[in-house]
């Protein structure tokens, strides 16, 4: 069994909501974000979301650009990432994701991404701009390797809901509200009846993020939802610490905080 669907299983027998946060890889650089993972992971983090940097990410507001940044300028490549999930798979089995553009994947070869995907302990992937018409290549070879394409909606894809999650697994990311990522005060988003919508086309678990900014906010939806993922929230205290070290503590301290708030 995948370990997505794994660790899933498990919170529903404890009537538990998962914890997703979010890092750039290689933000600062590749050791920190080892430290970072396995610091989240103690913390309650259930699930982990590693973005691949990239120069052109449509999808994320300037928090995550700028890490994005930060990393492609510290040398962060995706045969250097991949190492890295090896390091951190010799310590744990913490269900890792991928999130990273299509463009990325195409220039690499797909086939050899998602072969090193599965060899370095990847469990999924997300591909924010992957055209539902370049899905069905990518599902077959995705299956072939035991990695699961993890499908994205958002408010405005109603009647594509069920095409996009179509044979999608592990879960479903609910983005919350149209725009880019980034820490929001609100969502305008009527969550409640937005998740009823995707839940009449997929019985996947639900994901909510994009805007996440706390645990107050994550308490809010909680009970919309099966998971929350933060983000740019979570990339902020990063840049703010003056170091690695209190980076990896301040970081730890919010997931800590935001999983208490899930399970409270």
């Amino acid at each position: 069994m995948n370990r997505i669907d794994e660790k899933f299983k498990r919170l529903r027998e404890k009537n538990e909501k998962a914890m997703i946060p979010f890092v750039t890889a290689g933000d600062p650089d590749l050791g920190t974000t080892v430290e970072l993972v396995l610091a989240m992971e103690r913390a309650g983090a259930d699930i982990i979301e590693l973005g691949i940097p990239y120069s052109d990410p449509l999808a994320d507001g300037v928090i995550i650009q700028e890490s994005s940044n930060r990393a492609l300028n510290g040398g962060a490549k995706i045969s250097g990432i991949m190492g890295t999930v090896m390091k951190i798979r010799d310590v744990s089995q913490v269900p890792l994701v991928y999130l990273v553009y299509y463009n990325s994947v195409f220039k690499y070869g797909i086939e050899k991404f998602l072969s090193e995907c599965s060899g370095a302990g990847v469990d999924g992937v997300i591909i924010p701009d992957l055209p539902i018409e370049e899905r069905k290549d990518i599902l077959e070879i995705a299956d072939r390797y035991g990695v699961y394409l993890i499908p994205l909606v958002a408010p405005t894809s109603k009647d594509r809901i069920k095409k996009i999650t179509d044979n999608g697994k592990g879960f479903v990311y609910c983005v919350s509200t149209n725009g880019v990522t980034g820490v929001r005060q609100e969502i305008g988003t009527d969550i409640g009846a937005y998740m009823g919508i995707v839940s009449q086309y997929t019985d996947m678990p639900k994901a909510l993020g994009f805007g996440i900014s706390g645990p107050e906010m994550a308490k809010k939806y909680k009970d919309c939802c099966d998971a929350v993922i933060v983000g740019s929230a979570v990339i902020r205290k990063i840049a703010e610490a003056k170091d690695k070290e209190e980076a990896v503590e301040s970081t730890a301290k919010f997931i800590s905080e935001i999983k208490n708030a899930l399970v409270g």
